[in-house]
C-alpha cells in the first residue's frame, strides 16, 4: 500500500492552492465574528442560503495590522458603519494554506460601496415593514401638547448634548418653566438599542407625569448611529403614547428613528429651541386673544357712547317738542344698548375662559381623572378586544396606580 506523510499531503495541498490562486480574489461574504488583537483583525466569513439562513460556507480570515490600520478608517468613513459582525462585505483576499494552521484568507482590500448597498437595502426593508405594520406614522399623528413643560429625557448623563439641552431650557430668555427628568441610556454601540427601549418602558409606567419624550445624543462618529436604524427601536417608538422628539446630533440623512418620531431636529440644542418656540407660540396666541377681546370691548363702548350722545340730543329735542312717547322709546333703546353691551362683554369673557379650559383639558392628568385608563398585554397597549383571549393577563393603569387582571 502506497502512503505519504501528513506533511507531504499538506505540502501538495499548498502547492495546488498556490498554483490556482496566484493573485487576489474578490469574494462576497458576511462577517460572523470579528476581534482585534495587537492591531491585527481576525474574522470569520460565512455564506448563508437565501431562503433558510443555513450556513453553506465558512472560513477564517485575517487582516494584518499594516493593512488593517488603513482599511478600517477607509471603510468607516465611506459607509458610516464600523466593521463588525453581521455586515455583508466585498473583500479582496489571497488564499493561503498552512500545514500547521490550515486554510485561511488574507484580507488585502475592501469595497465599501457593496456594504453601503446592503445597508441601504436593509434600511428600506425595515421602513417598508413599519409601513406594512401600519405603525410608521402613529407617533406623528399624536396631538402635540399646547404647553410641553414636562419633559422625559433619554440620553447618556455624561453626554455634552444632554447638558446643552438642559441649559438651553433652564436659561431660556422667556423664563418658561420646564420639569426635566432624565432616564439614562447607552446611546451608541451594541447595547444602545435595548438600553433605549428599557428607558421607554420606564417612562411608560409614569405617562401621566410627562407631556413629551426627548431622545438626544451629542456629537460623535457617524459609525455610532447604527442603533437608530433598528426595527425594534422604531417599533417601540412609533407606538409610544407620548410625542417623541429626536435630536440625536448628526447631519447625514435621517435615521429610521428620525422618520417615525413625531418631530425630528438635528441637535439637542435644536430640540430645546423647538420646545421654547412651542411655548412662545402658545403665549402669543393667548395674548392675541386677550388683546382682541379688549380691543373689541373698547370699540363697542366707543361706538355706543356716540349712539348714547345722539339719544341724549334726541331726548332733549323730544322734551322741547313735547314728544314724550319718543322719549320713552329712546329710554328703552338706551336700556337695550346697555344690555347688549353687558351680553357682549359676558360672551367675550366666556371665550377667554373656554380657552383656559382648553389648555387644561390637554393635560394627561385631566384625562386620567375623568376615567380614562390604559390597558396593556405584555407591555403593549390594547386598542381592541380582539387583541386578547381568555386567560391572558392584562395590566390596567389608572391615575392612582395599576392592577393586573385575567381575561375571561
Amino acid at each position: 500500500m502506497n502512503s505519504i506523510s501528513l506533511s507531504e499531503l499538506t505540502n501538495q495541498i499548498q502547492t495546488v492552492i498556490r498554483g490556482n490562486f496566484e493573485t487576489t480574489v474578490w469574494i462576497r461574504a458576511e462577517i460572523s465574528e470579528l476581534r482585534e488583537n495587537n492591531g491585527h483583525c481576525y474574522m470569520e466569513f460565512i455564506e448563508k442560503e437565501t431562503d433558510t439562513d443555513n450556513v453553506i460556507a465558512k472560513s477564517r480570515a485575517t487582516c494584518w495590522a499594516n493593512v488593517y490600520r488603513m482599511l478600517k478608517p477607509y471603510f468607516e468613513s465611506n459607509t458610516g458603519e464600523s466593521l463588525k459582525a453581521g455586515l455583508k462585505v466585498l473583500v479582496a483576499v489571497t488564499v493561503e494554506f498552512s500545514g500547521i494552521y490550515g486554510f485561511n484568507l488574507n484580507v488585502r482590500d475592501i469595497d465599501p460601496t457593496f456594504t453601503i448597498g446592503d445597508l441601504a437595502a436593509r434600511r428600506m426593508q425595515i421602513i417598508l415593514q413599519l409601513k406594512a405594520d401600519g405603525i410608521a406614522d402613529m407617533n406623528k399623528q399624536l396631538d402635540f401638547p399646547i404647553l410641553p413643560q414636562r419633559i422625559a429625557i433619554i440620553s447618556s448623563p455624561t453626554a455634552a448634548g444632554f447638558d446643552d439641552f438642559c441649559d438651553q431650557l433652564k436659561n431660556n430668555s422667556f423664563h418658561f418653566a420646564f420639569y426635566l427628568k432624565l432616564f439614562p441610556a447607552i446611546m451608541q454601540g451594541e447595547q444602545a438599542e435595548s438600553s433605549i427601549i428599557n428607558a421607554l418602558d420606564k417612562i411608560y409606567k409614569h405617562l401621566e407625569w410627562f407631556d413629551v419624550v426627548v431622545i438626544i445624543r451629542g456629537g460623535g462618529a457617524t459609525t455610532d448611529l447604527a442603533c437608530f436604524d433598528s426595527y425594534n427601536l422604531a417599533l417601540n417608538s412609533a407606538q409610544f403614547p407620548l410625542p417623541i422628539i429626536a435630536g440625536i446630533g448628526h447631519q447625514r440623512d435621517f435615521s429610521i428613528l428620525d422618520m417615525i418620531a413625531h418631530t425630528s431636529v438635528k441637535t439637542p440644542t435644536a430640540a430645546a429651541e423647538f420646545l421654547i418656540e412651542v411655548m412662545q407660540n402658545a403665549e402669543n396666541e393667548l395674548y392675541s386673544i386677550t388683546d382682541e377681546i379688549h380691543s373689541n370691548a373698547s370699540l363697542f363702548i366707543k361706538e355706543n357712547l356716540q349712539q348714547i350722545e345722539m339719544m341724549k340730543l334726541q331726548i332733549r329735542q323730544a322734551a322741547r317738542s313735547g314728544l314724550l312717547k319718543e322719549k320713552y322709546q329712546l329710554d328703552q333703546l338706551a336700556n337695550d344698548i346697555r344690555r347688549m353691551y353687558r351680553q357682549r362683554k359676558y360672551n367675550q369673557e366666556n371665550k377667554l375662559e373656554l380657552l383656559k379650559n382648553k389648555i387644561e383639558v390637554h393635560s394627561p392628568k385631566y384625562l386620567f381623572e375623568r376615567g380614562f385608563s390604559i390597558t396593556t398585554l405584555n407591555g403593549k397597549r390594547l386598542n381592541s378586544k380582539t387583541q386578547v383571549k381568555a386567560g391572558d393577563r392584562v395590566r390596567t393603569y389608572l391615575t392612582d396606580g395599576d392592577f393586573e387582571s385575567e381575561v375571561q
